[in-house]
């Protein structure tokens, strides 16, 4: 009997230690967390997507627009925490194998955060943003650097209210005497001012965001009188999600003038709907347009093609995660038209996922993409593509992941884009993440 209860009094007492051990180290003023991220990505490439600039200068490299190469991205995220303060700082290298120089060393991010008890908060440093479909602003996690800004955030979140003022002012370094010129600097934009707002609609599965920006871009040259020209940018974002699956709408138009003191006057609009009768599959079909610059000229071989415009009418997406719309083979914005401008876009598709093992993912979809400007003299039609995708998950730190895309394009798209001759352009990747967390630490 004694020896049952000493036993059993030992196991109750070991129990609450433990429970003690772990309430004290949650109650721990200090979190420390580090992540390491690895990347590497081999790609096949038959049809480029760079400016032509980049990508050509003889009629014999268009032909054979053809490479092969793998790259590579590694991130060290070090997080902290302390009260209501919150502290990140992520180093990163990319590159290519082989690279000359070794690839690029930079901070992805340096950040500071506090938060007060009625959800006001101010974040300070550079930080990467996510707003609403991320088509406007966003990481752009797929490009290897990937987008961040250095600025100022504040903002409140609670009942369902979420808004965020950011503000920006950048410069190429901190010279006493010509140091009011920016071009070429880790952003386009010389200032930054954007307001978001978001509100979740009570025992209503509707969301609604307002966005706003003034953005200040650079005019003139360095060592001559310079000026801050602006362009605004206005819209809304629309997201029902009741349990079947998700409608989203959005609309942005953009007024203002470049750099150049060109007037702005643009649009787009997008939707979007996606239907998940089961946990083991989903279908999607949606529409985007993007207005275009008109009069568009469409050059013939050895020609440049431009034109005198007024006003500039082709939308610029910003800031966004553009790999996620438009295609997965970047053709459209991510590289430039022949003359610079753009005719637009007007990209539809239908497409779904299927997960036959709660590991692994498939995805199929097709695309059929047209300018919005009409061109003269040939079909406004650029191609249709078929892009396939799967993903395996080995553990939850470790996914592998590959992607198939083909497009046939159209003789418009041969010309506007100086794309492969054949118009059949193709694209492959396989891709492994792994990004574990190694580090967690409470004191």
């Amino acid at each position: 009997m004694w020896p049952q209860f000493l036993f059993r009094s030992f196991g109750v007492a070991a129990l609450l230690v433990h429970a003690w051990s772990v309430s004290a180290q949650e109650d721990k003023p200090n979190h420390l967390t580090v992540d390491l991220q690895m990347l590497f990505q081999g790609e096949i490439r038959n049809g480029g997507i760079l400016s032509p600039e980049e990508s050509r200068e003889t009629e014999e490299e268009q032909v054979d627009d053809y490479s092969n190469f793998i790259i590579e991205r590694t991130r060290l995220a070090v997080s902290y925490q302390r009260d209501r303060l919150e502290m990140k700082f992520t180093p990163q290298h990319q590159g290519v194998w082989g690279q000359s120089g070794r690839g690029s060393l930079n901070i992805y991010e340096a950040w500071a955060k506090y938060t007060t008890v009625a959800g006001f908060f101010g974040q300070i440093g550079r930080q990467t943003l996510s707003y609403d479909d991320e088509r406007i602003i966003g990481p752009n996690d797929w490009a290897m650097a990937g987008i961040s800004h250095d600025l100022l955030k504040l903002g409140y979140e609670g009942h369902g209210h979420k808004a965020h003022l950011l503000l920006a002012y950048n410069q190429n370094s901190e010279n006493i005497n010509g140091g009011t010129y920016y071009i070429d600097g880790a952003q386009p934009y010389k200032t930054l001012h954007t307001l978001w707002y978001h509100y979740d609609l009570p025992r209503f599965p509707l969301g609604v965001s307002l966005l706003f920006m003034n953005i200040g871009t650079q005019g003139g040259e360095e060592g001559t009188p310079v000026c801050t020209r602006y362009q605004q940018l206005l819209g809304t974002y629309v997201s029902y999600t009741p349990t079947i699956g998700s409608f989203t709408g959005s609309y942005y138009h953009q007024l203002g003038h470049d750099e150049f003191g060109m007037e702005i006057d643009a649009w787009m609009a997008a939707v979007k709907a996606t239907v998940k009768p089961s946990d083991t599959y989903k279908l999607e079909a949606g529409f985007d347009y993007l207005s275009g610059d008109p009069y568009f000229a469409v050059p013939g071989e050895g020609m440049s093609g431009l034109t005198w415009h007024q006003k500039i009418q082709g939308f610029n997406s910003i800031y966004g995660s553009h790999h996620k719309f438009y295609g997965a083979m970047d053709f459209f914005y991510v590289s430039t038209y022949v003359n610079g401008f753009s005719p637009g876009l007007q990209n539809a598709y239908v497409g779904g996922m299927v997960w036959p093992h709660k590991q692994i993912s498939l995805s199929a979809y097709y695309h059929y993409m047209a300018t919005a400007t009409k061109l003269r003299g040939i079909d406004m039609t650029l191609g249709h593509a078929i892009e396939l995708g799967a993903v395996y998950n080995f553990k939850p730190y470790i996914r592998l992941s590959a992607g198939f895309s083909y497009m046939t394009g159209t003789s418009t798209m041969e010309r506007l884009k100086r794309a492969s001759s054949d118009g059949n352009l193709c694209w492959a990747w396989l891709t492994l993440h792994i990004n574990p967390r190694i580090i967690t630490v409470n004191w």
